[in-house]
């Protein structure tokens, strides 16, 4: 076992009672814009506002610049990934109900049932320019207690069909693709890694699978920047987000306080610089309330890249 470092940039994670010790710049502090979200998860940059699924609450927000909400949807179902068609209708996953709905003119439609699909809640999305949509799934009933499973991963065409193109994922959660748009990058949780398909331009299916970096911990939500590092969001103790290089290297790093984890994070802003970073106490449906997650952001030296 290694010893204590008095150097600040050597940092340490553990995970499954192994130690993982790394050398990494951290970021200068964080602001808090909101505090008051009851499990802020799926942040998407958009026209000057950061939208967020408050999944406990069952609200889709739209934060601007200063810090104020507004409700843009509510989703009895649960939300969790956003994205938009070329059109500029939102999506918007239901995860209890595994839909993708869509938001046109105030009012939400089916845009795709992912129930042959997902054996778990459905979970988070990425959408690419073609409004091709990339969506996940618990694989098993986490909540009821059931023993994990294995997850497909469904693709959603543009007008609303539903098909599976790869499966065996642990917990496939956050998803980038970079801008060429073929390669996606999925986070499975329950691995403790990122995996990269190529993806056919043409039909959106997913073809050579490969490992892109094993991690140190379970990531959550992940975004791409320019340099094609990975943010992703780190959601057990420590917590706190890296900014991971493909083949695992760890190049930043931004903290949380004790009793807070990293859920998920978007590059936006105007120049794609600032990190936004949705951070919680407690993943349990029952302990949530009023202020148990909140948002954050921080500026970073490299922009945001790919989608989302």
């Amino acid at each position: 076992m290694w010893g204590p470092s008095c150097d600040p940039h050597v940092h340490e994670v553990g995970c499954g009672g192994v130690v993982f010790r790394y050398r990494a710049p951290m970021q200068a502090d964080a602001i808090t814009m909101v505090d008051d979200l009851w499990f802020g998860e799926g942040p998407r940059y958009r026209d000057g506002h950061l939208f967020v699924s408050d999944q406990h609450q069952r609200n889709v927000i739209a934060v601007d610049g200063t810090g104020t909400q507004r409700v843009v949807a509510r989703v009895p179902g649960g939300p969790s990934g956003l994205g938009w068609l070329p059109d500029g209708s939102l999506l918007i996953v239901s995860m209890h109900d595994r839909k993708v709905l869509a938001l046109r003119d105030g009012v939400l439609e089916v845009h795709a049932d992912l129930s042959a699909i997902a054996t778990g809640h459905a979970n988070d999305m990425v959408v690419d320019a073609d409004g091709r949509a990339y969506v996940g799934n618990f694989g098993f009933d986490m909540d009821g207690g059931a023993a994990p499973q294995p997850a497909q991963l469904a693709l959603v065409t543009p007008d609303g069909q539903a098909r599976a193109v790869a499966k065996d994922l642990q917990f496939p959660n956050g998803m980038v693709i970079t801008d060429d748009g073929r390669t996606l990058v999925v986070a499975e949780s329950f691995a403790s890694r990122l995996t990269a398909f190529s993806i056919d331009p043409a039909t959106g299916e997913l073809g050579e699978r490969r490992l892109w970096a094993q991690l140190p911990g379970p990531p959550d939500g992940i975004c791409l920047d320019a340099e094609g590092c990975i943010w992703a969001a780190h959601p057990v103790p420590p917590g706190g987000y890296l900014r991971v290089a493909e083949g695992g290297e760890v190049r930043g790093r931004v903290d949380t306080e004790p009793g807070w984890v990293g859920i998920a994070c978007i590059l936006g802003g105007p120049e794609r610089r600032s990190l936004f970073m949705l951070d919680a106490t407690t993943f349990d449906p029952k302990k949530t309330s009023r202020g148990t997650s909140r948002l954050r952001v921080v500026d970073v030296e490299v922009s945001g890249a790919g989608f989302p």
